[in-house]
């Protein structure tokens, strides 16, 4: 990676983190208490060894080929680490003992659940019980717990896929008795808008869900996770109570999206 843009991401990834801190203290915790899961969809490979060099090790991804291909490269990178005898000249020190942790937080679709089932951290996007039931039959294959948040369409929007508010109580409450499948709490997605503001009711929504499923003993003690908030809202989503949030653009740039859309602009004419 070019030195410049090596030097913009680790100002953009300091420059969040610094949010993120500010944030957490604006709503009366600590910055360690916030996961900053950084999204590749629009990253280089370079660009998440330079994020793991900084000492970054949650990564997430919306679609299931490239969160497999890109976890696999990275592990292969760990293992050429492992191996090879460094020198001066090398990249910094790694800790190779940190792994890293592969997020799926895009649409899951049932067919593909065995090709992350073993390479995932934690599933932030079940949003149907037959979902969860066919992670279970996998998890119960390869004889792993599989960590999982119950995606909920707090905002109702058509767009959004979710479950409806009505319904996510008892469905939680269904895949809280399977046994190698484990509901560790819940994510949302706000409407897009260019206003932070207009998330905060959508996330004070969804945090109250989540208060009353804790209260309600769903998950006993590991249901402690809530996923709100990306790059153009996490901030207000600390201060509404998420413990994880979604960061891509801020951290990585926008330059490759400007690049899709000019290539896209220029295969229209």
């Amino acid at each position: 990676m070019d030195g410049d843009l090596m030097t913009q991401l680790a100002d953009r990834y300091a420059e969040v983190m610094g949010r993120v801190a500010q944030a957490a203290q604006r709503s009366g915790r600590s910055a360690d208490s916030v996961y900053t899961i950084a999204v590749t969809k629009y990253a280089e490979p370079e660009d998440i060894r330079e994020l793991i060099t900084l000492g970054h090790r949650d990564f997430g991804e919306n679609r299931v080929q490239q969160l497999a291909q890109r976890a696999g490269v990275i592990e292969e990178w760990f293992d050429r680490i492992r191996t090879l005898p460094r020198t001066s000249s090398d990249i910094e020190p790694i800790n190779v003992n940190d792994p890293v942790r592969w997020h799926m937080i895009g649409h899951l679709q049932r067919n593909k659940v065995r090709k992350i089932a073993d390479c995932t951290r934690l599933i932030h996007s079940i949003d149907s019980l037959r979902l969860a039931e066919e992670l279970q039959v996998v998890a119960n294959k390869i004889d792993r717990v599989i960590d999982v948040l119950v995606q909920v369409n707090v905002s109702g929007e058509e767009s959004k896929t979710g479950l409806p508010i009505a319904a996510l109580g008892a469905i939680a409450e269904q895949i809280d008795t399977m046994i190698n499948v484990r509901v560790r709490g819940l994510m949302t997605m706000a409407p897009l808008t260019d206003d932070p503001e207009a998330s905060r009711p959508h996330f004070a929504r969804c945090k109250e869900i989540y208060d009353d499923l804790v209260k309600a003993g769903v998950g006993e003690d590991h249901f402690n996770l809530l996923s709100m908030g990306m790059s153009g809202d996490f901030e207000v989503a600390i201060e509404e109570g998420a413990n994880i949030v979604r960061v891509g653009t801020a951290i990585f740039g926008e330059r490759e999206v400007e690049e899709s859309l000019e290539h896209a602009t220029d295969t229209a004419h």
